[in-house]
């Protein structure tokens, strides 16, 4: 099985024709499924978005959402018109709803938007301002304290969601893929080649989800697990345990890319 994977594409930043080339370049590479692993647009553009993907490439697309896409938007309602466009979509499957996906008889998918919980580096004396609190409306208006409270309760939502669902998975699988947006490991986290520092560390990556995967991987050392996300723009892989690699994709505004192909025995 040929799997397309991507992150961070962005498509506010291109026009439609662009689109269409990018999704011809999938095409060629002749894939049975892709991945999207978040940062696909902004709130209002996202269902938009996903039904143009699915009228070009005729095929399986599973996906989560990442940070961006819920600018001018408010999480809870982008993510019941995200379940609601799935539920009737013949290709279309995103999986903080999907629960684990056969990908072959020795692997499956599991994924979820994700969230930085804001507990790794500096936590709530980072410096750094990021746009999704001044764009996203369950943040704006919010003290620093609040926000770090908001950040920590996403972060749990997701990491609760991996340790039912990835132990689900190992109970038919050998292997498992895990889609999700944002670095689980601060090993994870790159900015142009190197680990995020300690401001941005707090808004780039999710230290609960990576709890969670290293508990669950240290007591299954029989089984394997590929974590794919995006967010902070800058590629790296990096083994986290002997049976845990993360892999990050690259991106650049207004230039959506394919990743890699995977090919899943």
């Amino acid at each position: 099985m040929r799997i397309a994977w991507m992150t961070d594409l962005h498509l506010n930043f291109v026009d439609r024709r662009s689109i269409k080339t990018f999704c011809q370049q999938i095409l060629v590479a002749s894939p049975d499924a892709v991945f999207l692993a978040g940062d696909i647009g902004e709130a209002p553009s996202i269902v938009g978005y996903l039904k143009e993907i699915e009228e070009l490439l005729q095929m399986p697309l599973y996906f989560v959402l990442g940070n961006h896409d819920f600018y001018r938007g408010s999480i809870a309602q982008l993510r019941r018109e995200v379940a609601q466009l799935s539920a009737r979509s013949r290709f279309l499957r995103w999986l903080s709803n999907a629960g684990v996906v056969k990908l072959s008889s020795e692997t499956g998918l599991i994924g979820h938007d994700s969230w930085a919980d804001g507990r790794f580096g500096n936590g709530p004396r980072s410096n750094m301002m990021l746009n999704d609190y001044l764009l996203i409306g369950d943040f704006i208006g919010l003290s620093v304290t609040e926000r770090f409270r908001k950040l920590a309760l996403l972060g749990d939502q997701a990491a609760a969601h991996f340790a039912k669902t990835l132990p689900e998975a190992f109970e038919k699988f050998q292997s498992a893929i895990l889609l999700t947006h944002v670095p689980p490991f601060r090993e994870s986290c790159w900015h142009e080649g190197q680990i995020s520092d300690d401001d941005a560390l707090p808004h780039f990556a999710c230290k609960s989800v990576g709890d969670v995967l290293r508990k669950i991987m240290i007591d299954r050392p029989d089984r394997n697990l590929t974590v794919l996300c995006g967010h902070t723009h800058s590629g790296g892989s990096v083994l986290i345990e002997p049976n845990l690699r993360v892999i990050a994709g690259s991106s650049t505004y207004g230039a959506p890319q394919l990743q890699d192909i995977l090919m899943i025995p």
